[in-house]
């Protein structure tokens, strides 16, 4: 089993920056993949960005590519979401998810979520 502790969200003005990060605890010997998703009132649930446990490989949404930055600390078995120039359309709850070693990436442990507001 995993857990996923998230930290970081909060409420900023449009242009400031925020820094998400999500601990893992339990079995984090079998991480391959980590990402962050959110979800906005009335929308679905939108991927952001991962990065790869085995090879430091990132992936980004293009609604945030330029913008924010995922990142890992293997020692910490943590990843972090470095969000910049943040825009009111970026408010949303957002979570990070774990995806354990195995032939699929598929995201089986999740976070709480954390809010995070945007004000014009």
């Amino acid at each position: 089993q995993v857990h996923l502790e998230e930290a970081g969200g909060g409420l900023v003005q449009a242009g400031a920056s925020l820094r998400l990060s999500c601990a893992a605890s339990g079995r984090t010997s079998s991480i391959k993949r980590m990402a962050w998703f959110r979800r906005a009132p009335g929308k679905e649930r939108e991927n952001l960005a991962s990065i790869s446990w085995i090879d430091d490989t990132t992936s980004y949404a293009d609604s945030v590519k330029g913008r924010f930055a995922i990142s890992r600390d293997n020692a910490k078995n943590t990843a972090y979401l470095q969000m910049n120039s943040l825009k009111p359309e970026d408010t949303a709850v957002y979570y990070c998810a774990l995806a354990p070693l195995g032939i699929s990436t598929v995201y089986s442990y999740w976070g709480q979520g954390t809010q995070v507001t945007v004000s014009s």
